[in-house]
């Protein structure tokens, strides 16, 4: 893992992005986050929990979200998934691109010439930063043609560093045939030829709220993507979540072997067992495997 200098000094060179939020705002605009942050102050979900939370169905996330008042945590529609056997788990880095502004992208390009990184190219800049665990959760406003964020040398990149996470970007990839054999997680719109182009899009924005589909992401923000689609889980409802898959997990065990080793009717078992005997037993099975 990177140490916290040597994360601080990649960090740097994304100061010629326009935005981005302070460690101060990005501690405020998260502040119900109830773990450890990085030193930029994005929440740091730990690793035990991630990978916990690999065992996680989208509709068991979707169980608990909308009942927290998050209602479009979910990006479900027109994804090419790579990889669809696999889940995607990880801490969001997210980007934004925009349209090219050549009035907004000038002073842009000024600050990367003053320190001396305007011969690395912003998205590389940004795939530095990455972390174990982390995903690069990228805005490219569904472009394809010329907003191809990466190839195979650059997902190659991505994968090393994260080591578990993967890449989301609402717009392209190329280099299909390279990409697939790394086995990384990938969600993308569409595949093209084309290299990203910076005179289409500039990045105006690391680790700032993005929104992908109809979703609003955040920094620090647990994604989770299975074959159905992706959830971004706030951090502090992630433990909530996982415990009442507990359940969930445990409840459907009991369930399906009662449907396949007795003679009972859905009407007996689906929900919740509706005979009283079956009801007892069901509730001593559940304190036998949860200790609750």
């Amino acid at each position: 893992m990177r140490t916290p200098a040597l994360i601080l000094l990649a960090a740097s060179t994304l100061a010629a992005q326009v935005f981005t939020l302070t460690r101060e705002q990005l501690i405020r605009y998260t502040s119900d986050n109830p773990y450890e942050r990085f030193a930029d102050g994005r929440p740091n979900v730990p690793d035990n929990l991630l990978e916990k939370a690999r065992g996680l169905s989208l509709e068991e996330v979707w169980a608990v979200l909308p009942g927290k008042g998050f209602h479009q945590q979910y990006a479900g529609s027109g994804w090419q998934i790579m990889h669809p056997d696999q889940k995607l788990v990880g801490r969001a880095v997210t980007v934004q691109f925009m349209p090219m502004r050549p009035d907004v992208s000038k002073p842009m390009e000024a600050d990367a010439k003053s320190k001396g990184v305007d011969d690395i190219p912003p998205h590389q800049r940004v795939i530095d930063i990455l972390q174990p665990g982390d995903v690069l959760v990228v805005d490219l406003f569904g472009l394809a043609d010329g907003g191809t964020i990466v190839g195979d040398n650059l997902a190659t990149a991505i994968w090393a560093a994260t080591k578990t996470g993967g890449l989301v970007v609402d717009g392209g990839i190329r280099d299909l045939e390279g990409i697939f054999p790394i086995g990384m997680p990938v969600y993308y719109r569409a595949a093209h030829p084309s290299f990203l182009n910076y005179e289409k899009v500039m990045i105006t924005g690391v680790n700032v709220p993005v929104k992908i589909g109809d979703t609003t992401v955040m920094p620090g923000d647990v994604v989770f993507g299975d074959r159905e689609g992706l959830f971004f889980i706030p951090p502090q409802h992630l433990a909530e979540i996982l415990n009442k898959a507990d359940e969930t997990h445990v409840h459907d065990e009991w369930t399906k072997d009662k449907f396949m080793h007795g003679s009972y009717k859905s009407s007996d078992l689906y929900g919740s067992p509706r005979i009283p005997a079956l009801k007892k037993e069901y509730e001593e099975y559940k304190k036998q495997k949860l200790g609750r």
